[in-house]
């Protein structure tokens, strides 16, 4: 009698609002990209700001890793209900701030906050999940969960398209502020009280710190006007990752695992991989939308569903091959990394001059390759940390990516400025240096692969 009890508890009138309270906290980051990229080419035409594309995404994504590594020591010092609450709060704050945003500056102020709230929302609901069901239903949690990353592919592209149809793409961050009201409500009165200990967890201060800057160097290289001075800011940029790679090595509170910088470690390799290949893609998100519009007088909404094509090949083989065995990994770790290559220089060429469907068959392919080999590149990254430091290395996956993809916007938003579309997309131009700028990060794209092809052996 317990089985079929247990198979229907997540609809059960006690615990279904439980899970629609970690939906709609899940939903608010995983909505997030894909709602703000839709609607950026709007956002730069009415308040400016084309030369600082790459940072609206790079903003967010810092914030998220910051807020994740400081997620658990903020749930320690004020208890989970306390913490999600109030990071719900901020990311309700930076929502509001870049619907209300006068400039682009302000509005990239507004994203960074927005990453802040919405980093530590999605970190402490994962946390919440053993607080708010029995440990049987653990499992079934976490997979109809992550069914609303799923949902944010085809749900996020329609948002923003909507609203910057509508010519009020302040509307979608309204939207959200709302939400994320009703998300900190149901927190206070859903999530059981609980006491904080501030003396408990340290925050891994030198590296995140490391970490902003070299991020925002890499992100000023394409503000300034000397070309001498621009090299040297990216140069800075990528000595400053180095230097937290090495401080993080040498201090017992670490962002990463000690061995994140030792390639000949799989969990060296494997962060590796995923670092590279999220930084060589991440541009298409941040300026697909606005090529597409402009070469093929595309709506928004269109042009966010062809580059939601990404998350939509990503999931798609992503479930195809959720069921190979261990034994099979390095097969699909070294497939999908070549994939991922293939579909990068087809989306470099595609962005800029291909037709609609080559642009979404590109983007798919790009997807399709992460889909391939990310799960398996994590569970080799995993296995093959000490025992002492899996936890950690769990972790440290979603995290890479994340510093990929902020890595990866504020270089894209640096190159797309030195290659002239600082004042928006012209379609001369586009025609002429689009190919470059999309293909000026294939080398990362390459080092991926060669990671990838030693962590599959």
């Amino acid at each position: 009698m317990s089985s079929p009890n247990a198979s229907v508890r997540l609809i059960d009138r006690a615990l279904a609002p439980r899970f629609a309270l970690l939906c709609l906290g899940i939903w608010l980051n995983a909505a997030d990209t894909l709602v703000t990229a839709t609607i950026m080419p709007s956002v730069a035409r009415d308040i400016g700001g084309y030369q600082y594309f790459g940072w609206s995404v790079a903003a967010y994504l810092t914030g998220s890793i910051v807020a994740g590594a400081c997620s658990g020591k903020l749930s320690l010092a004020l208890g989970l209900r306390r913490a999600t609450a109030f990071s719900g709060l901020v990311y309700a704050i930076g929502c509001a701030m870049s619907a209300l945003a006068p400039a682009f500056v302000t509005f990239i102020l507004g994203r960074l906050v927005q990453g802040l709230g919405a980093g530590a929302v999605v970190a402490l609901c994962y946390v919440a999940i053993s607080a708010l069901f029995p440990e049987r239903l653990w499992p079934r949690v976490y997979g109809a969960v992550a069914t609303v990353w799923g949902a944010a592919t085809l749900l996020g592209p329609t948002l923003g398209g909507l609203f910057a149809a509508a010519g009020f793409w302040r509307g979608a961050f309204w939207l959200f502020v709302a939400q994320a009201a009703i998300f900190v409500g149901a927190v206070m009165a859903m999530l059981p009280a609980d006491k904080g200990d501030a003396a408990r967890g340290r925050v891994p201060v030198p590296q995140l710190a490391l970490l902003v800057l070299a991020v925002s160097l890499i992100g000023a290289a394409g503000v300034v006007a000397s070309p001498h001075l621009a090299i040297g800011l990216a140069v800075g940029g990528a000595l400053g990752m180095a230097a937290m790679l090495a401080v993080n090595a040498r201090t017992p509170h670490r962002l990463l695992p000690r061995s994140a910088a030792d390639l000949s470690s799989a969990t060296g390799l494997g962060l590796l991989t995923i670092f590279a290949t999220e930084t060589a893609a991440i541009g298409f998100t941040v300026y697909g939308p606005a090529f597409i519009q402009t070469q093929h007088h595309a709506s928004p909404l269109l042009a966010g569903y062809v580059v939601g094509a990404i998350a939509a090949g990503w999931t798609t083989c992503a479930l195809l091959v959720g069921k190979v065995p261990a034994e099979r990994d390095g097969r699909f770790v070294r497939l999908g990394a070549l994939v991922i290559l293939a579909g990068a220089l087809a989306s470099a060429w595609a962005t800029p001059r291909g037709t609609l469907i080559e642009t979404a068959l590109a983007f798919a392919g790009l997807g399709a390759g992460f889909g391939l080999c990310h799960a398996f590149i994590a569970r080799r990254a995993i296995a093959g940390a000490p025992a002492d430091e899996q936890a950690m290395a769990s972790g440290a996956v979603p995290t890479s990516q994340l510093i990929g993809g902020a890595t990866g916007a504020a270089g894209a938003g640096a190159m797309a400025n030195l290659l002239g579309f600082s004042h928006g997309i012209d379609p001369a131009l586009a025609q002429s240096h689009g190919p470059l700028l999309f293909a000026a990060f294939t080398p990362l794209a390459v080092a991926g692969v060669l990671a990838a092809w030693r962590l599959g052996r």
